[in-house]
């Protein structure tokens, strides 16, 4: 964050103690979390997960008197219980009977914005504009992540195939805090693991002493600065401060959870080398990472972006995976012949591998509970647009949780027939145009998601009460 401060706005600080405290607060070292929880469902209350994995450019919607149609439509046909998959999600007809595919839904803030701006509302709903000022919210995994506190280690994980934030409006994460601002994603499998089950450090606990001396310190003295700041100073001041007792809140997690022993986790043949050469083993050990953490209960939130909007970042490059070169370019090719069903190939990787991870979820007994832990998990799959840069009706795919109450199954279809699509060969693009039926608002779906994770909400992003049927 740049500082607009000046030589005279110092004046009350002690400049040494202020950059010692500083670079406490914004580099502070590692600071090994403790390990084992005590098995899952000891303590009575029934354990609750969340997931979200996000993929960019929407999904192939050839128009009904389209061949195409048929086959390579990413919706299924039908509706309610009575529905067919076609060949792109296909692969999940295994686990027909844990899931629920959704149509009709987006938010409407952003409905009228390009499609390559919306990944970092997918879970906030926020208005985020097309261009000028920005302004986002919480994300429905970070409300979560709050109402679970200090259970586990971690409050989440946040992932992504290009890792840090992006840009605003060009996101690599789609986790963001309660004041709105992007939360980083890591990219890299053996980063991830370590930051959750290594111990590098046998002098945590006299490191965390000393860096919350040097926070006290810092605190104390930001006090003491602002008073004598502008007022347009101490708004930013006043966000650097937040980052502050951000990191003394973590630390003060970490103190409470040193003398737990980290879980025993070697030997699960984990290739934390792989890298975006090899993308479909890429996305199969990001996803493997989140179930080794669900499954030690070192966190029960996680998100993983795999993708950014509008191909940029090496990403792009996850559909060599199904043997094309770039993702992105895919969404711009269903014109050709062919176009819908190489789009159609790609989007089918990405839920065979999303189905996979849900498989293994349901392959896994519960820890120290009934059923399996998919029962008790649930995956958000989805993305922010539909057809061409449109930034409505997003494909939605809900799994697992049957514990929690969810009625799989089925295709709700709010969107009834008739829904847009077709390739975009030129002119006016789809989000341009304007359309006499509206969506129904997904933050009102988020409200139903959170209350059967146990959250008592019933709103969010300004919009009050659920969705029935789900």
């Amino acid at each position: 964050m740049q500082s607009d401060l000046g030589a005279s706005d110092y004046a009350a600080l002690d400049r040494r103690r202020f950059l010692r405290g500083s670079a406490a607060a914004l580099a502070l070292p590692y600071l090994p979390s403790p390990g084992r929880l005590p098995i899952p469902g000891r303590s009575g209350a029934a354990i609750k997960r969340f997931v979200c994995v996000y993929f960019p450019d929407g999904v192939p919607m050839p128009l009904q008197d389209d061949p195409a149609f048929q086959d390579w439509a990413w919706f299924p046909h039908g509706s309610g219980r009575d529905f067919t998959f076609t060949k792109v999600l296909d692969v999940l007809e295994p686990l027909r009977d844990q899931l629920t595919v959704i149509s009709g839904m987006s938010h409407p803030a952003v409905r009228a914005v390009h499609g390559h701006s919306n990944a970092d509302q997918f879970l906030t709903g926020a208005d985020t504009g097309a261009v000028g000022d920005y302004q986002n919210g919480i994300s429905l995994d970070q409300v979560f992540a709050a109402h679970i506190g200090e259970a586990t280690r971690h409050a989440s994980m946040v992932m992504s195939t290009d890792g840090g934030t992006g840009t605003p409006r060009g996101a690599h994460t789609v986790s963001f805090d309660p004041k709105g601002r992007a939360i980083p994603a890591e990219h890299r499998p053996r980063r991830i693991f370590e930051s959750l089950f290594v111990n590098r450090d046998g002098d945590a606990a006299r490191r965390a002493a000393v860096g919350g001396s040097a926070l006290d310190d810092l605190l104390a003295d930001a006090q003491s600065l602002q008073r004598s700041l502008s007022k347009q100073d101490r708004a930013a001041f006043e966000e650097y401060l937040d980052a502050v007792r951000e990191t003394e809140r973590k630390m003060e997690k970490a103190k409470r959870w040193q003398s737990i022993p980290l879980p025993d986790v070697e030997g699960h043949g984990l290739d934390l080398e792989v890298s975006m050469e090899a993308p479909r083993a890429y996305f199969q050990t990001m996803m493997d990472l989140i179930h080794l953490a669900f499954r030690t209960d070192t966190t029960r939130v996680a998100t993983y972006q795999v993708g950014r909007e509008n191909g940029v970042g090496h990403s792009d490059h996850m559909a060599k995976a199904v043997g094309f070169p770039l993702a992105h370019q895919l969404s711009h090719d269903t014109k050709n012949p062919g176009g819908w069903k190489d789009f159609g190939i790609y989007c089918r990787f990405l839920a065979e591998e999303v189905g996979r991870f849900a498989q293994n979820l349901k392959d896994t007994p519960e820890p120290g509970g009934e059923g399996s832990m998919l029962d008790h998990t649930l995956i958000l799959f989805g993305s922010a647009s539909s057809a061409f840069h449109l930034s409505r009706n997003y494909p939605l795919v809900l799994l697992g949780g049957k514990a929690m109450g969810f009625r799989h199954g089925q295709y709700l279809n709010y969107i009834g027939d008739g829904a847009f699509g077709g390739a975009w060969n030129g002119g006016t693009e789809p989000w341009q145009r304007e359309f006499d039926k509206d969506d129904v608002p997904l933050a009102k779906l988020y409200v139903t998601l959170l209350q059967r994770l146990g959250v008592e909400t019933d709103t969010f992003a300004g919009f009050t009460g659920g969705i029935e049927g789900v």
